[in-house]
């Protein structure tokens, strides 16, 4: 198996791994995942030829689809709330539901 492939199935576990943490724990890993993934695609594209790139680019979009739409809205400077997981909760005493 050549280094690109091996490089897509380790990038492929390590998504699949992070997606099964908390939403809180995602973030760092998360994150390092999406840069890493360009690389990744363009080092397959260039040694298997970029007919590969195709299905990589759009696994990593369906993968990513929520945290890249986040990026993508703060970048044109609409409005992005976080996910609810996210969000501050309400403190103990001030009547509102979390």
């Amino acid at each position: 198996m050549s280094g690109p492939l091996i490089a897509a199935v380790v990038w492929v576990l390590a998504a699949t791994v992070t997606a099964l943490l908390p939403l809180r724990r995602q973030m760092v890993v998360g994150f390092a995942l999406v840069l890493a993934a360009p690389a990744v695609i363009i080092w397959l594209g260039a040694s298997h030829g970029w007919l590969w790139v195709l299905p990589a680019l759009l696994a990593f979009l369906s993968m990513f689809r929520n945290p890249l739409l986040y990026f993508a809205r703060r970048a044109l400077g609409r409005p992005a709330p976080p996910p609810p997981e996210l969000a501050p909760k309400a403190a103990p005493g001030t009547g509102r539901k979390p």
